[in-house]
């Protein structure tokens, strides 16, 4: 008889995501919410009694000490990511971290070392990745039923209400398009078509020296390319659209969550859907559950190879925009 697990995880910082991610948490097969943290203890205090999580602490250091949590799940801001991982995985605590994965492709690397010196699970949290609609859409075009990519555009853009604090405004905080939800068009981009032979780019940038949009253009050999843009202050239809050979496929909005796709041949559209009964991380979280059932270290699907491409496309863009944190 197979003994079943129960993964006991931890929260590392109480926002917005960090909420989605815990309700997910509460309705998946073994696992449970043990524990939050934040700086601010009465808000580790509050999301606790929400989530029933068994203990709350007023720091991060706390919950890694925690002898009963198996995962960590990091939600604070971008810039914090490369701190709280290495200090989670030098605690013997399997971590999914949020995207993107840190500020620059010399943090991944060295996060990845001490995943491997330790011998810890790892892995970036990019949701979308295990999404029933986009292994649909990647599935489709690895059977070539559609035939080769021809081109492809991508584009993800909210309108926020400037504030210097708000965290996507805050450069102190990795603030700025690009690395907030420019990531999506480009993660799509790299899944599906591969690392580019040339990268152009261009952004335009507030007072704070974020770029409030970023636009991008991706091409590969056949001169195949992909058009992507980002922003914080302009909202955009936030679709992923695939030419190829045979068809079209569009990724309807928002393309980077559970959703819909529509697939175009011989003159003829149809429409696939995928209800989904939770926010939709519940798919990346049972997959780290069952890495670490299978005593893996590094996730079959959003390998440490696609999290150093994808750091090293936001470095590269990053240095064509002149944007320095």
């Amino acid at each position: 008889m197979t003994r079943t697990i129960l993964y006991n995880w931890g929260i590392i910082g109480c926002g917005k995501i960090a909420h989605k991610f815990a309700e997910d948490i509460t309705v998946i097969p073994n696992a449970r919410l043990s524990a939050v943290a934040s700086r601010d203890l009465e808000k580790a205090k509050k999301f606790a009694h929400i989530y029933n999580a068994h203990s709350y602490y007023g720091s991060y250091q706390e919950l890694a000490e925690d002898p009963q949590i198996d995962i960590v799940y990091i939600a604070t801001p971008h810039v914090f990511h490369y701190e709280n991982t290495i200090m989670c995985l030098r605690l013997k605590k399997a971590v999914l971290c949020e995207k993107p994965f840190a500020m620059n492709k010399n943090q991944v690397q060295k996060m990845i070392k001490v995943a491997k010196d330790n011998s810890i699970f790892l892995m970036e949290a990019l949701w979308t990745y295990f999404l029933p609609h986009y292994q649909f859409v990647l599935k489709m075009i690895q059977t070539n039923e559609l035939g080769d990519v021809k081109k492809m555009k991508a584009d993800f853009g909210f309108a926020s209400t400037y504030d210097p604090e708000n965290r996507v405004f805050n450069k102190r905080l990795g603030g700025g398009s690009l690395l907030d939800v420019g990531i999506y068009p480009l993660f799509t981009t790299l899944t599906l078509l591969g690392y580019p032979n040339k990268i152009e780019a261009n952004a335009n940038f507030n007072e704070n020296g974020i770029d409030e949009n970023c636009t991008m253009l991706l091409t590969y050999k056949n001169n195949i390319q992909a058009s992507l843009y980002s922003s914080i202050t302009k909202k955009t239809d936030t679709e992923a659209f695939i030419e190829l050979e045979k068809g079209t496929i569009t990724i309807h909005s928002r393309f980077h969550e559970p959703s819909s796709v529509s697939i175009r041949k011989d003159g003829v559209s149809e429409l696939y859907e995928f209800p989904v009964m939770t926010n939709g991380y519940s798919f990346e979280a049972i997959h780290v559950q069952e890495m670490l059932a299978l005593g893996n270290t590094e996730s079959t699907i959003m390998t440490f190879d696609k999290s150093l491409k994808l750091i090293q496309l936001l470095d590269t863009i990053r240095d064509k925009i002149n944007l320095q944190y």
